[in-house]
């Protein structure tokens, strides 16, 4: 049964003896009849409830915990009362993700977050230099404290290497466990090398067939279904510009990634479709992202609390992707 707002008689299911009733019931209580009321059954989200949604955290940290949290990147672990870790996440601006735990709306949160939040007695804050000394940190307490409450990334992933080669006319990429002869080797990784793969791939489609763009990639390419062998083929991959692949590559697997992305954009300055530009941009963004935090992981760490220094490149200052005028292919 649902009280509206307005007058009494837009009582859903009520008789008009029923009106009557729970109207002399409001009075007796002193209830203005404007208020808007739930009774059993359901209730518009955008209608007030009658109790409040529970708000354990606040209660037990109080409202001054979440006034004083900064608005910087870094990780939070929350803890029981004896301490023990329950979860840990990271965030780009702390006070806003913690922010969204104030209130524990069951018709919202899944059984395991309500849970979560009523184990939890306090937080420790970790502060970042940015986002992806973030990410990088949270990786590292995830496989070091394993939270109950964490489910990816608290168990080291199967190794897997990236294996590329060019033949005659076409260049091959796939992901393997284990190494195969006649393949040059890049890894070994984590599940993250399908995705470097992935990006590779549309990325070097592209560059070799820039007038026939994403309509004409082979079929599952665009959503990431690339079977066990990607094959990009090129008619004119003895010329000089297409025995470039081979080298662009290798200098992106060892390290530089800014001749690949010169390389890109010299290559497709005029991509087929307008959607090939934006997908071109988001691959390259993946590749970068993933040799960025390869750099990381090979840096040395002293202690949990050493923060991770890693800038996001700015495409659209390091890529050519202008035309000779000036203006965007």
């Amino acid at each position: 049964m649902l009280y509206q707002k307005g007058h009494p008689s837009r009582l859903s299911g009520c008789s008009p003896w029923g009106v009557t009733r729970l109207r002399n019931n409001f009075r007796a209580v002193g209830l203005p009849l404007y208020q808007s009321l739930a009774f059993n059954g359901s209730v518009l989200a955008s209608q007030t409830l009658l109790f409040p949604d529970p708000r354990p955290l606040v209660e037990r940290l109080g409202n001054d915990f979440f006034r004083q949290l900064t608005d910087r990147p870094g990780v939070y672990l929350m803890q029981d009362a004896a301490g023990l870790v329950l979860y840990v996440g990271k965030a780009k601006n702390l006070r806003k993700r913690l922010g969204s735990y104030q209130v524990a709306n069951p018709d919202r949160l899944g059984r395991r977050h309500l849970r979560l939040l009523n184990q939890m007695a306090r937080i420790e804050l970790q502060e970042c230099a940015d986002e992806s000394a973030a990410l990088a940190k949270e990786s590292e307490l995830l496989l070091t404290l394993k939270p109950k409450f964490n489910r990816a990334g608290v168990w080291p992933a199967i190794p897997r290497v990236l294996i590329w080669r060019q033949t005659a006319q076409t260049l091959d990429l796939a992901t393997t466990e284990t190494t195969t002869t006649g393949w040059q080797v890049f890894g070994p990784f984590g599940s993250g090398i399908i995705y470097l793969r992935a990006a590779l791939d549309r990325l070097l489609w592209f560059a070799v067939n820039p007038a026939s763009g994403s309509t004409a990639m082979p079929a599952g390419w665009v959503h990431g279904h690339l079977g066990e062998i990607a094959t990009v083929m090129d008619a004119k991959i003895n010329e000089p510009n297409c025995r470039s692949i081979e080298m662009v590559l290798t200098e992106l697997f060892a390290g530089s990634h800014d001749g690949f992305i010169a390389w890109i954009g010299e290559q497709t300055k005029a991509p087929a479709h307008a959607h090939d530009l934006a997908m071109r941009n988001a691959d390259l963004k993946t590749v970068i992202q993933f040799m960025q935090a390869k750099a990381r992981r090979a840096r040395p760490f002293t202690t949990l609390q050493q923060g991770i220094i890693g800038k996001m490149m700015n495409l659209d200052s390091t890529m050519p992707l202008t035309g000779e005028t000036g203006n965007p292919p």
